[in-house]
């Protein structure tokens, strides 16, 4: 049960391992692109290359929908990033209950943006937690879990490639040694949420702390993507590094090197609308930048 990108390699995984993979769930097509044509979800498109059978329900809250998912007889469910509220009957369903892959180290971040809030916040760390499901948002006691440094200048867009690698290592190994697991309760303290992305987010504000901004630049990456405005054009920053720099906020400093209310950032990639990402030095061939940002 997923359905973005970061689900996909998990039902990959299960698939390599031998996994006999009763039915893919994950969330309707939706209209998309120039031409507003349903588009099928990337799980959706993978379990049908995979030659696996695809529901797509709008809502699981229909007692049929219950019925149905009940009759599949399933083992144990897996779910990542699917998106849907699973009703009580849903969870109680599969003999073994509901695994779900979770991106971070519960109980922090629980809910919808772990890895943008993770980065945002300035964790050193992150990692993947391997819970059984409960009613609760996030909160059912975790069977494996598994630790990744944030470096210094990853991207939401980079954790998230090696959060979905691990969490379907994960899920596998769960598997395996599910018999000799033993579920632990997530801890009272230290509970965060993780919020939804708000697009209001996304605009620099140049008189906050140099480390403030680079952490928005990056958690927000590649999307919605955090953004200035340059000559009345809204560029998106993509990467971006903390340097030194004083002086007014907003003010260029050469290269593509932007002082903030304390340091600067030096911008390492960015995006101009209606183009492709690019290097600073690439940005700049086509790009006259002001002597202070927007």
């Amino acid at each position: 049960m997923g359905t973005p990108d970061f689900s996909v390699p998990a039902l990959d995984a299960l698939v390599a391992a031998g996994h006999d993979v009763a039915c893919i769930y994950t969330q309707p097509p939706r209209p998309a692109g120039r031409g507003k044509r349903d588009r099928p979800t990337p799980v959706h498109r993978r379990a049908v290359e995979l030659g696996l059978p695809v529901r797509h329900p709008v809502s699981l809250k229909e007692a049929s929908e219950h019925s149905d998912f009940s009759d599949l007889e399933t083992d144990i469910a897996v779910v990542v990033a699917y998106g849907l509220l699973l009703p009580q009957a849903v969870l109680n369903a599969p003999v073994r209950g509901c695994l779900n892959i979770h991106a971070s180290l519960l109980p922090r971040w629980r809910g919808a943006a772990p890895i943008h809030r993770a980065i945002l916040a300035g964790d050193a760390e992150t990692g993947v937690c391997i819970m059984q499901m409960d009613a609760g948002l996030d909160t059912g006691p975790v069977l494996l879990r598994d630790v990744t440094a944030i470096g210094p200048e990853d991207t939401t867009g980079d954790l998230h490639d090696r959060l979905a690698d691990l969490g379907a290592t994960l899920v596998v190994r769960a598997l395996e040694e599910l018999e000799a697991l033993t579920p632990v309760p997530q801890s009272e303290e230290g509970i965060t949420y993780a919020r939804k992305i708000d697009k209001a987010e996304a605009r620099i504000d140049w008189t906050r702390p140099g480390q403030d901004i680079d952490r928005q630049i990056r958690g927000l990456s590649p999307f919605p993507g955090a953004w200035c405005d340059v000559n009345g054009e809204r560029v998106k920053l993509l990467r971006s590094r903390l340097t030194n720099g004083s002086g007014v906020p907003g003010t260029h400093l050469g290269g593509f090197c932007i002082v903030c209310g304390e340091g600067a950032v030096q911008i390492v990639e960015a995006q101009r609308e209606g183009k492709r990402p690019m290097t600073a030095v690439e940005i700049l061939r086509g790009m006259d930048l002001p002597q202070r940002l927007g």
